[in-house]
């Protein structure tokens, strides 16, 4: 009876420890090729993150409708003129269902930066394993992650560490 009890137990262990491993093993993190993107620009032209090596590449994916991606926009704005001139790309991908929305607000709001609509495509979001927005992903030169869940342009952390990435 004992043995029972005691292999049923390990059991246990060894599934609850292959699922933490599995979930663990999805995650990207720093060091990580970044999963490549293909969306299509305001202007209707087709951008690849692999069109965007040799910059680092500071990414926002956002909504219209979204209220704390909306309130990082300015901050946003602010950021890219700080950088201007250095070797880093912003880029925004809006996951809006609403193209219309997203191209009425790029235009309005006169958004700087690659905006990028992903067309409906969620495999990018998935890979990052994206549930809420807005988010934000640092990549370096070569597309690898800097950082996966990277700050917000509104955190003054945000500045320093763009600054302090080497050869920015």
């Amino acid at each position: 009876m004992r043995l029972k009890h005691y292999l049923s137990c390990m059991l246990l262990l060894l599934v609850f420890a292959g699922v933490n491993a599995q979930e663990k093993k999805g995650e990207l993190k720093a060091g990580d090729q970044s999963p490549v993107f293909k969306y299509t620009d305001i202007n209707g032209k087709e951008v690849s993150l692999n069109d965007l090596k040799g910059k680092y590449v500071y990414i926002d994916v956002w909504a219209t409708w979204c209220g704390p991606c909306k309130a990082e926009l300015p901050h946003l704005k602010e950021l890219e003129k700080k950088m201007h001139g250095k070797k880093i790309v912003f880029v925004s991908i809006s996951c809006d269902k609403d193209k219309a929305a997203w191209e009425k607000m790029v235009k309005e709001k006169e958004l700087g930066g690659v905006q990028l609509h992903n067309g409906g495509d969620q495999e990018f979001m998935k890979a990052y394993l994206i549930t809420g927005i807005p988010r934000f992903i640092l990549l370096d030169k070569k597309g690898k992650i800097v950082n996966a869940k990277m700050t917000r342009p509104s955190n003054p952390e945000t500045e320093k560490t763009l600054n302090a990435l080497k050869g920015i």
